[in-house]
């Protein structure tokens, strides 16, 4: 039986009782027959020769290609591996299986160059991987096939020369120094014009340029290695006839060092003598250093300048080891004497040409202890001398200050103290009465001394007040009384308020004015209801019932009272 060509079966099986014969029952089922399978089928490629094609540009380790070879059995008994046998393009290739689909997938194991070599050819084997010996009879379980591969022609960006450049160029050279080339070509058959440049960054400074049509590397500042010793740049190459084909090259310049900096003190030293000092004594040890390379600067030489006199005080030994010290030729110093030496120096290096630079040491005098330690020199003496330290001085200063802010602030409150408004221990004010109880009408005379009005001699006399101080200090004016009597009320008002107009010491704000005059009797007589309260009139209020509603309130009070009256 073979599953490849039918795997399902049915078989319809049926019983009878009584042997068979006849009038005796029977019954029927049906058996569904499926055939499993085995390997008992080889692979098999649809075509013994494939072609593909691959461009030059392909990415090194991305799939070129996909193969598949056939088998006609299902589950494991088909899974297959493919293997690349042999080949001139075995070296350049590799093949793997995908277990979802049996495909053999082709992928790129070196890059392709079109100019080198335009074709491949690969013999690819596919073989089952789990085999049955039972069936092996049958033929080998494995097929091969040949692929031939067709390399693309693409326009490939310019190839430099070397992967990277190091060149070097020595500081201080002038602008326009060459510093190297570097080189590039088109890959392609064409073999077009290669065009150079720098790939400046927008924050970089441009210390080189290149020229465009030679790829010769130049400067355009001028260098300092103690500022940069090392610069890395980009060069980039481009076809003319392409300028978006672009390639790359990492271009290293190292500044090489010249004798440009003479040597100087490694720091500034603090020298100390001490009083009782010996001839030959070594005081301090000193060093040097340099900017330049260590070819240019150790090992340095430490000595006197010749042109100037022989201390008599100290001289200067080099040690030989870019150190030197610094020795004394007198027994004992003085303080009281002399408390500062200076003592000029020399330093040259060892470069070519040599340099050197002068510098000045200062030398302090101070007073040691037996052991050589330092007790005290002529600035901390001083101090002390006068009993009080750096810090005590500065805390009695601020108690000073502080004292004196505070008399100031005393002196400046006592200024500004208000004294009380009014001079007087009166005030016309308390003459004004608050309540909130209803007054008593006509007949309430008590609250407020009616002849105040009448008499204004009686009124009391102007109060000044004192938050405004008065440049001229004005008497009340007041009429007699039998003036007083014969004016008319309202000139009596516009005197009165020309009077408080021209006043100098009214303040700018509101303030009382007593006018103790109610005029001379009118014509019409008085319209006052102040006497009303101690004599009857024969007023007849009912005429205020004519005057309309804002009246009628009026009216009713008044048509009250009369009939109180007559009742």
């Amino acid at each position: 039986m073979d599953r490849e060509a039918r795997e399902h079966y049915s078989v319809v099986i049926q019983a009878k009782d009584m042997a068979g014969q006849v009038g005796g029952l029977s019954g029927s089922t049906t058996v569904n027959i499926t055939l499993s399978d085995v390997n008992d089928n080889p692979p098999r490629f649809p075509q013994k020769h494939y072609q593909l094609y691959v461009p030059e540009s392909a990415q090194v380790g991305s799939a070129v290609g996909k193969i598949k070879a056939n088998d006609a059995d299902t589950g494991t008994n088909a899974d297959m591996k493919y293997t690349i046998i042999n080949g001139d393009g075995i070296g350049v290739f590799s093949i793997s299986t995908d277990k979802e689909t049996r495909e053999g997938i082709l992928s790129l194991k070196k890059p392709l160059n079109y100019e080198k070599k335009k074709s491949y050819t690969l013999n690819i084997e596919g073989a089952n991987t789990h085999l049955d010996f039972r069936f092996s009879h049958l033929g080998p379980f494995k097929d091969v096939t040949m692929l031939k591969i067709i390399v693309g022609d693409v326009d490939e960006p310019p190839l430099f020369s070397m992967p990277s450049y190091v060149m070097d160029v020595h500081e201080n050279e002038k602008i326009g120094t060459v510093v190297g080339t570097v080189a590039a070509q088109d890959p392609d058959s064409a073999n077009s014009l290669v065009r150079y440049f720098i790939d400046h960054s927008a924050e970089d400074d441009r210390f080189f340029n290149i020229d465009a049509n030679t790829g010769t590397i130049k400067t355009a500042k001028v260098l300092d290695r103690e500022e940069t010793p090392w610069y890395n740049i980009t060069v980039a190459a481009s076809e003319k006839d392409n300028p978006s084909l672009l390639s790359h090259v990492a271009v290293g310049i190292r500044v090489l060092d010249v004798n440009d900096n003479p040597p100087e003190l490694a720091k500034e030293y603090d020298i100390v003598v001490c009083e009782n000092s010996k001839p030959g004594q070594v005081i301090h040890t000193i060093s040097a250093t340099d900017k330049d390379d260590f070819a240019n600067g150790p090992r340095f030489h430490f000595f006197l300048d010749e042109g100037l006199a022989l201390n008599p005080n100290f001289t200067l030994k080099d040690n030989e080891d870019n150190t030197a010290s610094i020795l004394t030729r007198r027994r004992r110093f003085s303080r009281t004497i002399q408390d500062v030496y200076y003592l000029p120096i020399m330093i040259s290096d060892g470069g070519i040409p040599s340099l050197s630079s002068s510098s000045t040491l200062t030398i302090r005098v101070c007073a040691c202890e037996r052991d050589g330690r330092v007790r005290t020199c002529h600035a901390e003496a001083f101090l002390s001398s006068a009993g009080l330290s750096t810090g005590a001085l500065i805390a009695i200063l601020l108690c000073v200050l502080i004292l004196l802010a505070i008399v100031v602030l005393f002196i400046t409150l006592r200024r500004s103290k208000k004294e009380p408004l009014i001079i007087s221990e009166e005030d016309v004010r308390e003459n004004v009465v608050t309540y909130d109880d209803e007054g008593g009408g006509e007949e309430d005379t008590e609250a407020f001394d009616i002849t105040a009005l009448r008499n204004p001699s009686a009124a009391e006399e102007l109060k000044y007040r004192r938050d405004v101080r008065p440049e001229v200090m004005l008497t009340p004016r007041h009429q007699p009384s039998s003036a007083l009597e014969s004016i008319d009320v309202q000139e009596f008002i516009k005197q009165r308020l020309a009077e408080a107009d021209l006043d100098p010491s009214v303040p700018p704000y509101d303030s009382l004015q007593t006018y103790a005059y109610e005029g001379h009797r009118s014509e019409d007589g008085s319209i006052s209801s102040l006497d009303s309260a101690t004599t009857h009139s024969d007023q007849d209020y009912n005429y205020l019932g004519d005057w309309g509603p804002e009246f009628k309130k009026l009216a009713e009070l008044y048509g009250e009272l009369e009939s109180e009256r007559t009742s």
